[in-house]
């Protein structure tokens, strides 16, 4: 054998041994999940005791089938399981240049996007939707597909504002359009409409979004105060906030709660309450002592920990009228989600994490127990996190229920939540599209977190954010 062709050789043979080590790595194991008490979800609400599901290339594979000889066994005796639960409403964390830039500098601010992924992973949130999503997004969400990091399917939205402000800008309905059309040619499925948008604008790029096959949620624009009825137009399909219908109110009068019952649902329009965002914007206008304290606060990244203690809006612009309207505004959201519950309207969970105070991942529980609270059973709470959230953002084929054929986003909890809410947060084990992620993984990887976070707190201040060059 000559030289050059045993050198091709051993190239050829290199070669095929990565290839089948990759293919090793990227092939899941079978797992069985034994003696579980699943929680369907599904239509029929199917409980299903003391049951084995089979979970075979990312796919629930089976339930009380025969199990594969190959399978890894992960015991569910006296355990609860349920779907991946959905936030349907976040504004996530990603690279950013916070200062002036020149060509090829790129971004100045860089996350570790396992990091920013690891409180929707210990909380079981296995699906997200970015109501203002940067192209940065896209690479995150290509990070999570390709398998690099463990983290949640991510929908994203384009966020279309008017008035004068940075970003996606469109004052006139000519503009409105243009804009919605460049929003899908870029990739993203869904809009979000703002506050400043003028009423012909919004008109317009409802419309044009319709037409484009996207869906719109968001904010009913300041200029429709006093003829909130022209805002629900086809096409509009979800209000993002609760608030967002308090504040087209007066005198949050149960006459105005009816009103909007039948605006909302004779447009079939859906609601996405975010009652704890309002309720922690509440709190830190009575102090900021609450925001260390939250749950989940070791685990985010330091520069929002900063960005939170120490350029608080809600704190700093905080009275005693503030604190008053606040009050109110929560009184009424919780009379507004009864009566559209007792109407049927779709209620789904939303947290709006992100703003201070509101801990992704951790913050999602807080929203199905005020759910509950408001009026609504454990069970429809948690539809609202699962079933419910994936109609509305159209992948119900694929996720938001427990049964075969559908992609294996799951929750395993040590205590029934249909029995009481709280117990979605007494989380043992999660699937992520097939891997599994054990309760010691998940405590190994939030104390690493915790530490590292800890570690470099003093290289942040958000007060100097554009100084940043170019640090993880």
């Amino acid at each position: 054998m000559n030289r050059k062709y045993f050198k091709y050789l051993l190239t050829a043979l290199l070669l095929f041994t990565i290839i089948l080590k990759a293919q090793k790595n990227n092939k899941q194991a079978v797992m069985a999940i034994k003696n579980v008490n699943i929680i369907t979800m599904s239509s029929d609400k199917k409980i299903i005791k003391n049951a084995t599901l089979v979970i075979k290339d990312n796919k629930i594979f089976s339930i009380n089938g025969v199990i594969p000889q190959s399978a890894k066994m992960i015991d569910g005796k006296g355990k609860w399981l349920i779907p991946g639960l959905i936030d349907i409403h976040v504004h996530g964390v990603a690279d950013i240049n916070f200062g002036a830039s020149y060509p090829t500098e790129g971004d100045t601010f860089l996350v570790d996007n396992q990091d920013m992924m690891m409180p929707y992973v210990v909380n079981g949130v296995t699906t997200i939707f970015d109501l203002n999503s940067r192209v940065e997004n896209f690479a995150q969400r290509n990070e999570i597909i390709k398998g690099k990091i463990i983290g949640p399917r991510m929908a994203l939205a384009a966020l279309i504002n008017g008035g004068n402000g940075s970003g996606r800008i469109a004052n006139t309905p000519s503009d409105g359009r243009q804009t919605v059309r460049i929003a899908k040619a870029e990739g993203y499925e869904f809009i979000k409409v703002y506050s400043e948008l003028n009423v012909e604008t919004f008109k317009a790029i409802v419309d044009e979004a319709k037409k484009q096959g996207m869906k719109v949620v968001g904010h009913i624009p300041d200029a429709f105060k006093g003829r909130t009825e022209e805002a629900f137009v086809p096409g509009f399909d979800m209000v993002a906030h609760a608030e967002e219908l308090a504040k087209q109110s007066e005198n949050y009068s149960d006459e105005d709660i009816q009103k909007f019952v039948r605006l909302v649902k004779d447009n079939g329009t859906w609601l996405s309450p975010t009652l704890i965002v309002i309720k922690r914007i509440e709190e830190q206008a009575r102090s900021l002592d609450i925001i260390p304290k939250l749950e989940g606060f070791r685990y985010i990244h330091p520069l929002m920990q900063n960005k939170w203690m120490t350029s608080n809006q809600y704190h700093d612009k905080s009275s005693p009228e503030f604190i008053a309207y606040l009050d109110k505004m929560i009184a009424f959201n919780n009379r507004l989600v009864k009566a559209f519950k007792e109407a049927g309207i779709p209620i789904v969970a939303g947290t709006d994490s992100g703003c201070s105070g509101v801990v992704w991942g951790y913050s999602l529980h807080d929203e199905i127990e005020l759910l509950v609270k408001a009026g609504l059973t454990p069970e429809e709470a948690l539809n609202s996190s699962t079933k419910l959230s994936a109609t509305w953002l159209g992948i119900d084929d694929k996720i938001g229920t427990v049964e075969v054929g559908k992609l294996a986003d799951l929750v395993l909890l040590d205590a029934n939540p249909l029995d009481d809410i709280r117990n979605t947060r007494k989380i043992s084990d999660v699937f992520f599209n097939g891997q599994w992620v054990s309760k010691k993984k998940m405590d190994k990887m939030l104390s690493d977190l915790a530490k590292k976070n800890d570690d470099n707190k003093s290289k942040f201040d958000w007060k100097k954010r554009k100084e940043l060059k170019n640090t993880l």
